[in-house]
C-alpha cells in the first residue's frame, strides 16, 4: 500500500488495495430481483484487477433486494423485521452469486457481516480489521455487507456507501470507488437541462450550489447525500474517492476520466472517532456548563463530572453520546464511561470528592478524550 494518499486518479492504476461499493440498484433489474449479469460484469471487473495484482475489498448492496422475489415482495419492506427476515434470505443467495462468479477465475470469496458496533467497539474492531487483514493475505475477496438480519435502527450504518467509508479506513485502502446507477456527481440532477458533471473535488467549497437533493432508488438506502457524506468520511481520513456508475468502474479503476474525483483532505485518524464524527448514533446527551465547553472544544481536556449539569437517554459504558452546551447545540461525541443510572450521582462533583465518597473506580473521566471527537456544524 502507498503511504501517502493518492494525488489524482491516474494513480489507481497501481493502487495496491482498493474498496469497491455496489449499491442495489447497480446489482438488480427492473423487477427488484437480483440480476446476475450485472453482478458478473462486475465480477469481471474486480477479477481483472486481481489479476493486475491489485487487492479488491468488495461492499455489496443487494442482501434485501435479492430476498424480495423469494419472499414474494413486490417492493423493499418497511419495518425492520420484514428487512431483516429479507435481508437473511437473500443474504445467501447473493453470497453464493458471488462465490460462483469469482470461482470463473479461480477467486475465493470470504463474506464479512458487519455492524456499526463492529467499528467502534475496541475488541470488535480488532477482530474485524484482523479478519479482513488475513482474508486478503490469504489471497481471498472479503465480500461485506451490513449485517442486516440482526442489526437494529440503534445498530446500523443506515446505508453501505457509509460502510464502505468506515471499511476503507479500517483495511487502510489506497482508495474508495463509490459505483451507483449514476456515472457522475452533476451540478444538479442529471436529468434537468443544464446540469454538467463534475470531474473533480478538491475543496468542500467546490460543491456549493450543487443540487443534491435526490432520494434513492426503489431498491436501495442511499441518494446523493448519503454518497457525499460517505465521500467526507473517506476523504477526511486520508482515503480518496471515485464515484461513478458500475458500467464505468473498469475505465475508473483504470484511472481514465470517468466519474467523479474527490481529493483526500485529511490524515488518517482513530477509527472511532471517524465514527463517532460522521456515523454514530447517539443513545443520550450530557449537557456541559460553559467551562466544560471550553475545556473540550479549546483545550481538548477529557470530560469530568464536575463540568455537567445534566444528563439525557438511557445508555450504558460504552455508547456513543451527545455532548451539549447549556443552550442545547452539539458540541462533540464521545463514549461514556459509565451507565445512564450512575451518572446523577456523579453531576457537578470533582473527582478526589467522588473518589473519597464513592471509591477509585469514580474518579475516571466521564468521556476520555481519546473517546471523543468535536462536532463542526455542517454547512
Amino acid at each position: 500500500m502507498t503511504v501517502d494518499a493518492l494525488q489524482d486518479r491516474q494513480q489507481l492504476v497501481t493502487a495496491s488495495r482498493v474498496v469497491v461499493k455496489i449499491g442495489s440498484s447497480s446489482l438488480t433489474g427492473p423487477d427488484g430481483r437480483l440480476a446476475p449479469e450485472r453482478l458478473n460484469a462486475l465480477v469481471d471487473v474486480l477479477a481483472a484487477r486481481r489479476a493486475a495484482g491489485g487487492q479488491v475489498v468488495l461492499v455489496s448492496s443487494g442482501a434485501i433486494a435479492a430476498g424480495l422475489g423469494p419472499l414474494g415482495l413486490a417492493t423493499r419492506p418497511r419495518d425492520l423485521a420484514t428487512q431483516q427476515a429479507a435481508a437473511s434470505v437473500g443474504q445467501g443467495l447473493l453470497v453464493a452469486h458471488y462465490t460462483a462468479a469469482f470461482a470463473r477465475f479461480g477467486l475465493q470469496v470470504g463474506q464479512v457481516l458487519l455492524t456499526a458496533d463492529d467499528t467502534v467497539r475496541r475488541v470488535h474492531y480488532r477482530n474485524a480489521h484482523r479478519a479482513l487483514t488475513r482474508l486478503l493475505d490469504l489471497g481471498i475477496v472479503p465480500v461485506i455487507n451490513e449485517n442486516d438480519a440482526v442489526a437494529t435502527d440503534e445498530i446500523r450504518f443506515g446505508d453501505n456507501d457509509r460502510l464502505a467509508a468506515l471499511v476503507s479506513h479500517l483495511v487502510h485502502a489506497d482508495a474508495l470507488l463509490l459505483l451507483s446507477d449514476v456515472d457522475s456527481l452533476y451540478t444538479g440532477p442529471p436529468s434537468r437541462d443544464g446540469s454538467r458533471r463534475i470531474a473533480s473535488v478538491v475543496h468542500a467549497q467546490d460543491l456549493e450550489g450543487i443540487d443534491i437533493a435526490s432520494r434513492g432508488s426503489a431498491v436501495g438506502t442511499g441518494g446523493m447525500v448519503t454518497k457525499l457524506e460517505s465521500v467526507a468520511i473517506a476523504t477526511q481520513s486520508g482515503v480518496p474517492v471515485v464515484l461513478t456508475s458500475a458500467a464505468q468502474a473498469a475505465q475508473a479503476l483504470a484511472g481514465h476520466d470517468v466519474g467523479t474525483w474527490f481529493t483526500a483532505t485529511g490524515r488518517r485518524t482513530s477509527i472511532r472517532r471517524l465514527w463517532l464524527a460522521h456515523a454514530a448514533n447517539t443513545r443520550g446527551r450530557l449537557v456541559l456548563d460553559d467551562g466544560a465547553v471550553r475545556a473540550v472544544r479549546e483545550r481538548g481536556t477529557s470530560l469530568l463530572p464536575a463540568g455537567v449539569t445534566g444528563v439525557e437517554g438511557t445508555f450504558e459504558a460504552g455508547d456513543p453520546v451527545e455532548l451539549v452546551g447549556p443552550d442545547g447545540h452539539l458540541v462533540a461525541r464521545g463514549l461514556v464511561s459509565y451507565d445512564a443510572d450512575e451518572v446523577p450521582a456523579l453531576l457537578g462533583r470533582s473527582t478526589s470528592e467522588l473518589r473519597a465518597s464513592l471509591g477509585p473506580g469514580y474518579d475516571r473521566e466521564l468521556v476520555h478524550r481519546d473517546d471523543l471527537v468535536l462536532v463542526r456544524k455542517r454547512r
